[in-house]
C-alpha cells in the first residue's frame, strides 16, 4: 500500500481518496478510521446536565413525540437534532430500523426475525431492545452483512 500527501490551495475542501482494486479488510478499516476522526461532535441532554458521549457508546436513536432520545446501555439522552438530520450526520454503523429509530449496528448482539411483522433487536449487556420493521430489515442485513466481513 502507497501513502501520498498532495497538498492543495487553502480555498478548496480537504478530501481523502482511496484508490484500491477491492475493498478488503484493511481498506475498510482504513475507511472507518477516517470516518470516526470527522464523525460529527454531538451533544447530550439530560435534566439540567450537558453531556459528549462518544456515538460508539450510542445504542440507537428513537423519537417520542417531538423528541428524540439517544440511548446507552443504561440510559436515555435528549438529542436536538430530528431523525432524518441524524441519519445524513452519523457515521456508516448507523442504520434506520424503523420509521422512527436509528440504530447502531455496531451495537447489535441479535435480531430474533420474525417473518410476519417486525423482527426484535437486542443489544448485549442491557435489557434495552428495539423493533426494526420488515422496510429496513433488508437494508439493516446489509450492514450487518458488511460489520462481519
Amino acid at each position: 500500500m502507497k501513502l501520498r500527501i498532495e497538498l492543495t490551495d487553502e480555498s478548496m475542501e480537504d478530501e481523502v481518496i482511496i484508490r484500491c482494486s477491492r475493498v478488503d479488510d484493511n481498506v475498510q478499516k482504513l475507511q472507518e478510521f477516517i470516518l470516526s476522526l470527522t464523525a460529527p461532535r454531538m451533544t447530550f441532554y439530560k435534566d439540567s446536565k450537558v453531556f459528549y458521549l462518544p456515538l460508539e457508546e450510542i445504542l440507537f436513536f428513537e423519537t417520542d413525540g417531538e423528541q428524540v432520545f439517544a440511548h446507552t446501555k443504561g440510559d436515555a439522552y435528549k438529542v436536538k437534532h430530528r431523525l432524518y438530520e441524524l441519519e445524513e450526520m452519523l457515521p456508516r454503523p448507523f442504520s434506520r430500523a424503523a420509521k422512527g429509530t436509528i440504530v447502531n449496528t455496531k451495537q447489535i448482539y441479535a435480531i430474533d426475525r420474525n417473518l410476519t411483522s417486525s423482527s426484535k433487536i437486542s443489544f448485549n449487556g442491557t435489557h434495552k431492545n428495539i423493533y426494526v420493521s420488515r422496510h429496513y430489515y433488508k437494508s439493516l442485513r446489509e450492514k450487518m452483512g458488511e460489520r462481519a466481513t
